[in-house]
This record gives structure tokens, sequence and C-alpha cells, in this order.
């Protein structure tokens, strides 16, 4: 299955638009775009002025410029080619990466934003996507550490010159995070941001229900959900074996890399979605949970405060964390 349509199928069976029990008023305003290697959007259901949602494009398109590994002169590329050296970054760069080595030590390097290195040699894009060789896969990593980022004020750089950041798996919830606090800041109180597998919903329906958001059932090419949860002011965030994947000598080959492998994550799970406040801490765990599997994830989030899990088994049974929703 070609990139494009996992992605968009993905985004389709996260939208609370399955769960709409009324069609859309004509105030509502959308911005929809490709950033984050994703299909994005933002809906605002309040009544208010263009220039709120265009403040929402402009955060959007920033925040991809800082933190995409593609751009030569983002942020991280910038880290990422510096050959060791210290560079200046900007405000956000520092806290997204002081938010990663948190939760890096909190899985004990289980999850690791210095992942690059692994990541790099994984074409998930590619039209014919093939397999790193073994010996390319344990060089690389050897630089793995989240221990390697030093931070000094707003200057961070690499101790170890190959190592190389990825943090696609926290940037979406930091991004939705500071989307929702700019959209408070302009007095908005329905809304729902979706960047690919990360959804927020901010506030409650306009009507004062709840939003309905559905879990895509893994590989299912009409994107139909396996179950659905309603939630208002939260995050939901998914990480699964069906977002981004190929198939060699009829092995399939996921986007879930273990540091301590290199190689896709193999475990019981198709599916993680973590429900809770912040779409950061959502993110990071849902990538988190995934590589721990399922008995050690949700023994992790019933441990936590404030969180919630479905975990979908590669049986396409559905599992519920301890204390779901209550």
């Amino acid at each position: 299955m070609k990139m494009k349509k996992i992605i968009a199928l993905a985004a389709i069976a996260s939208l609370i638009l399955c769960g709409c029990e009324k069609p859309l008023s004509k105030k509502d305003l959308t911005y929809t775009d490709t950033l984050f290697d994703t299909v994005i959007s933002v809906q605002i259901l309040d009544p208010v002025d263009e220039s709120v949602i265009k403040g929402c494009e402009r955060l959007c398109k920033d925040y991809d410029a800082k933190f995409s590994k593609s751009n030569e002169e983002s942020d991280i590329s910038r880290i990422n080619s510096a050959k060791g050296k210290f560079v200046e970054v900007s405000e956000d760069t520092v806290t997204l990466l002081e938010k990663g080595i948190y939760y890096s030590e909190l899985s004990y390097g289980i999850f690791d934003i210095t992942i690059g290195s692994v990541s790099d040699l994984w074409d998930f894009h590619a039209e014919q996507p093939s397999v790193p060789s073994k010996k390319k896969v344990r060089s690389a990593k050897k630089h793995v550490s989240y221990h390697n980022i030093m931070i000094q004020d707003n200057r961070v750089k690499l101790t170890d010159p190959k190592t190389k950041l990825d943090v696609g798996a926290i940037a979406k919830g930091y991004i939705a995070d500071r989307l929702k606090e700019y959209l408070v800041k302009n007095e908005v109180k329905h809304a729902i941001i979706n960047l690919g597998g990360n959804v927020l919903a901010l506030g409650t329906k306009t009507d004062g229900s709840k939003y309905n958001i559905g879990i895509q059932r893994p590989f299912d090419e009409s994107g139909q959900p396996i179950t659905s949860i309603k939630v208002a002011d939260k995050s939901v965030v998914t990480t699964g074996t069906y977002q981004r994947y190929f198939k060699k000598d009829g092995k399939l080959y996921h986007h879930v890399l273990n540091p301590a492998t290199g190689y896709p994550c193999e475990n019981t799970l198709s599916s993680v979605t973590i429900i809770t406040d912040s779409s950061l801490t959502a993110d990071a765990l849902s990538t988190t949970c995934f590589l721990l599997g399922f008995e050690e994830g949700l023994k992790l989030v019933n441990l936590l405060d404030n969180v919630d899990a479905v975990f979908i088994t590669d049986d396409n049974e559905i599992h519920y964390s301890e204390n779901f929703m209550k």
C-alpha cells in the first residue's frame, strides 16, 4: 500500500467526524495540510475571526521548520550535522529535547530520541523499501544514547558526532499542546486538533457532548475503527504497526524501532492508544508502551495517574487499562 494512502486512512480513522450528530456550521474554520510526515488538520468549532485559524497554520509551519529532520535548516538537522559542536537553537527545541530526555530516562532508554542514526537506515517512504544490512544496523545502534545530548542554555550538542536526533515520537504531541495553548489564548473553547495519529480535543462539542474518537482497526484499508472512545478536553494518541510499514519476503517491517536491536520491535501488539491531558505525554507514552510490549506497557500505564490506554493485540483483541476512563 502506498505511504500516502496509509497516512490518509490513519487520519480519517481518528477524526471525530465519525461521531458528529449534526452537519458542521458555516462558522467552522478548518486548516488542513501535509506536515510532520502526515496529514494534519485543525478545526475550530467556535465563531472566531479567520485570523485565528491562520495563526494555527503559521504555528504548524514554524514548528515543522524547527523540528523536521529532512529540512537542512531546521534546528534538529543543524544539531545532527554539527559534528559534535554546539548549535544555538530555539527555546521550543530546547524544551522538546528536555522532554525527550525525561521520557528516555523514565523508560530506561527503551524510548530514545537519539534513534536517528538507526531510523535513517529505514526508508518507509521509498517506492521499493529495503531492509538495511545487519552490519549497518549494528554500527548505527552504537550511537543511540540520550546521554549523548548536552544542553547549555539555548545551545545543544551531541557528544558523539555520529549520534542523530529523531524527535518524530514526541514532536507532534508537543506541537498539539502548543496549538491548544494558542487557541485557548484566543478564547477558543471548542476545537479538534488532528496531527495524524495524534488527536487533541479542546473542550467539548458546541452542544456540550463529548467527541467520539475512532481507533483504527489495524491494517483495515477502509479506515474503519475497531472501537471508539468519547472524550472531552483530552489527547488521544495512537502508535501502531500499520501506520508506516512494508513487507519483504513475507515479513512485516514497521516504523517503531527498538533502540536495543536497531530493528522494528517484535511483540504481540498492533497498536497502543494513550488518553491523557497532555498530547506530548500521550505521544511519548504510546511509543514507550508499544516498545515495552503488552504486559509491561499495561503495568506502566496502571502505575500512572490520569493516564488511560487501549491496547490492540495482533489477534485484534481490545484490552483496556485498569481504571479506564473512570
